[in-house]
C-alpha cells in the first residue's frame, strides 16, 4: 500500500502485466471498477495498438500490434482505494514507478499514443525508385530479380520487370513483397 499521501488528481499511469495478458487485464479492470463502484477514481483503461500492413498468403491484411507489449493505461485518481483495485486485478505485476508509488504519464505523452493509437489507415512508405534492381520475397515469382518500371504509392503497389524466357515481363506486386538488392 503507497504509504505517503498521494495526490487527488487524475492522471494516466502506466501498468505492467503479464505478456500476452493486456486485454485480459483490461477486460477485468473494466469488470472491477464497475462491480467495486470505483468509477468515480478509475476513469479509462487502454491498451495501445496501432494498426500495421502485413503481407499473408500473398495479400495486403491490417492487423493491430500492440505498441507496448507488456503494459496497460489506466486513467485514475491514485487513492489507497483505487491503489488497491488496480494493483489486486489479476495478470497486474504492479505499477510502473519508483517502489510502490505510481509514477504519472506526461500529457505530451498520451496525446502522441493516442494520436498513434488514432490513425485509421496504416501508412506505407515506397522506398523504391523506378529502376531500381530488387529481389521479389513473396509470391509466385520468390526469388526473381527484377527492375522496378511503375510505382503507384497511394496503393502500395509496384509493377516489376523479371526476365522470363529471354524477356521482360511486367509482373504487379505489393510494395512489401519486394526488397532492394
Amino acid at each position: 500500500m503507497p504509504r505517503q499521501r498521494l495526490p487527488q488528481e487524475k492522471n494516466w499511469y502506466v501498468l505492467h502485466t503479464y505478456s500476452g495478458y493486456e486485454d485480459a487485464v483490461a477486460k477485468n479492470l473494466k469488470q472491477r471498477i464497475e462491480s467495486l463502484s470505483m468509477e468515480d477514481k478509475i476513469f479509462n483503461v487502454l491498451v495501445p495498438k496501432e494498426k500495421k500492413i502485413k503481407i499473408k498468403d500473398g495479400k495486403r491484411k491490417v492487423v493491430e500490434e500492440k505498441i507496448y507489449p507488456g503494459y496497460v493505461l489506466v486513467e485514475m485518481i491514485v487513492t489507497d482505494d483505487s491503489w488497491y483495485v488496480v494493483r489486486n486485478t489479476p495478470n497486474v505485476t504492479g505499477f510502473v514507478g519508483a517502489g510502490t508509488t505510481p509514477v504519472p504519464v506526461s500529457g505530451e505523452e498520451i496525446e502522441i499514443l493516442k494520436k498513434r493509437t488514432g490513425v485509421e489507415t496504416p501508412q506505407f512508405k515506397i522506398d523504391f525508385k523506378i529502376g531500381d534492381t530488387v529481389k521479389i520475397t513473396d509470391g509466385p515469382f520468390k526469388d526473381f530479380d527484377g527492375k522496378v518500371s511503375e510505382i503507384d504509392e497511394e496503393r502500395g503497389k509496384v509493377k516489376v520487370l523479371v526476365n522470363m524466357f529471354g524477356r521482360d515481363t511486367p509482373v504487379g506486386l505489393d510494395s512489401l513483397q519486394i526488397k532492394k538488392l
